[in-house]
């Protein structure tokens, strides 16, 4: 059964975000609150971490997982960047948006997209968020929290526990919480920018 957390919105309560990244670090499964609905993340590398969230939201081996980052400069260990995508994605960071980007040696090969070698990385703008990632000291494997046959990702951390409390080893709540997900932005091709979800990111900088 999950453990419950419940922290200050405005300044989460550095002994509750410590518990949660031991969690984390220990091998367990959390959702955690971002500004774009709930999510889901495991410690870089862990497998079965990564399992579970496949079997919980009933996903194929085609779904590119995400890297949540604290900071911009971060993703330059895990991902591909000319020039021109680079100044793109610093612009829109921190904020709703996650960019599909081709992986380097750094990334977890088991979150890769089997056949382009893509992932997904992303930088969000939520307080409660970025102090959990200060807190663990490295990014998360992490998905948006989408149950099976819904469009919309969780937005209430109680629900969240009371539903699948029993699958998880902690839910992170602070009260606040984006209601639509991340627009998804593809720029592993050359030259291409490539909007396949659109969300709570405005989408006008990488349109047409």
């Amino acid at each position: 059964m999950a453990r419950y957390f419940d922290v200050n919105p405005d300044n989460p309560q550095p002994r509750a975000l410590a518990q949660v990244a031991e969690i984390i670090t220990g091998g367990g499964l959390v959702a955690y609150p971002t500004d774009s609905g709930y999510a889901l993340g495991c410690r870089l590398g862990n497998r079965d971490g990564l399992e579970r969230i496949r079997s919980l939201r009933k996903l194929g081996d085609k779904h590119h997982f995400t890297l949540v980052c604290s900071e911009f400069a971060q993703l330059g260990q895990y991902v591909q960047m000319d020039n021109d995508v680079f100044r793109a994605v610093k612009a829109a960071t921190p904020g709703a948006y996650t960019f599909i980007l081709r992986a380097t040696r750094e990334a977890p090969k088991l979150m890769l997209h089997p056949r382009k070698k893509t992932v997904g990385v992303r930088v969000p703008k939520h307080t409660t968020t970025l102090a959990l990632l200060h807190t663990l000291g490295e990014p998360l494997m992490s998905t948006t929290l989408i149950l099976p046959g819904e469009e919309h990702p969780m937005t209430d951390g109680w629900q969240v526990n009371d539903e699948l409390g029993n699958l998880l080893d902690a839910v992170l709540d602070s009260g606040d919480c984006g209601l639509d997900p991340t627009t998804i932005v593809d720029l592993s091709e050359d030259g291409e920018m490539e909007i396949t979800r659109y969300g709570a990111g405005d989408p006008t900088p990488f349109e047409d």
